[in-house]
């Protein structure tokens, strides 16, 4: 119903990573230029880093469709797991079956499947996301993956994306070897001001929205001061501008709408404080 009433055929600032509303910012191109460029040269490991709420994993999700039908992909988002896991998942991920679980079996499996794609010409890449999670000995065989190689090639190119923590896990003297082995570094920051606007018009675009906006200036300038700049953020300030101009019976949102969650959480706050002091005097008395 509430797409109806704003004429859209999606939801445009959903909680999902979806390729299909990624805003090219200009920093978002260049990080996804870095990555295909370092892939196609066979660079061997890159990372991505980025504060949370950037669109990290959608941008991820984008270079997967880009490398659809060139490359043998294998997208990895459980990091709370063992070296053993992982491998097993990776496997599976590549469509491979291990005669064993035993570990050294399995690396087997897995190189003779990539010296195969190797010789018919195909790149097989691997994508860590959330790679600031994982373990020092995972962190290791994720090292150990990239011995995967021929004299003229790597067989293997990994991509590690993660947030800001992973560069202070990089920087760690155990794990120097793994530092030193990662050609390309990429990027992430939060929108200009100049580009939040266009942020919305673009997801507002792709959900089907055609016509004047659905936000005001004053509701626009709003989302710029309290979204900092940040995807997560500017999306939820949509969302919640949006379902509440519906239960109004709006279609123009503004600036009281673009404020409607922060409004929510300052009540949910109050809210909680009533409650904690309730059971406080309760427990008293």
């Amino acid at each position: 119903m509430i797409l109806n009433h704003y004429g859209l055929r999606e939801q445009p600032f959903g909680a999902t990573p979806d390729p299909q509303f990624l805003y090219a910012s200009k920093m978002h191109r260049e990080a996804l230029a870095s990555l295909l460029y370092a892939i196609e040269s066979g660079r061997g490991f890159t990372a991505l880093i980025a504060p949370p709420g950037l669109g990290k994993t959608t941008l991820l999700f984008h270079l997967l469709g880009s490398l659809r039908g060139k490359a043998k992909t294998a997208f990895v988002f459980q990091t709370q797991c063992k070296p053993r896991e992982l491998l097993r998942f990776l496997l599976k991920e590549f469509g491979v079956t291990s005669p064993t679980a035993d570990f050294v079996a399995m690396h087997h499996a897995l190189n003779d499947m990539l010296a195969a794609e190797a010789m018919a010409g195909r790149k097989c890449v691997i994508v860590l996301d959330e790679a600031h999670n994982l373990s020092d000995s995972v962190l290791e065989s994720v090292r150990l993956l990239s011995d995967f190689e021929t004299p003229s090639r790597k067989l293997l190119h990994i991509v590690m994306a993660g947030q800001s923590e992973l560069k202070e896990r990089l920087a760690e003297p155990s794990l120097a070897q793994l530092r030193q082995r990662i050609g390309v570094v990429c990027k992430l920051a939060p929108l200009p001001a100049r580009e939040i606007d266009q942020y919305i018009h673009h997801r507002l675009k792709a959900a089907g929205h055609s016509g004047a906006s659905l936000f005001t200036p004053a509701a626009m300038a709003v989302i710029r001061e309290f979204s900092q700049g940040i995807p997560r953020n500017i999306n939820a300030l949509c969302f919640n501008a949006m379902s509440l101009g519906f239960a109004l019976g709006k279609t123009e949102l503004d600036a009281q709408a673009a404020a409607a969650k922060r409004e929510l959480a300052a009540t949910t706050e109050s809210l909680a404080e009533q409650i904690t002091s309730s059971l406080l005097k309760r427990k008293a008395s």
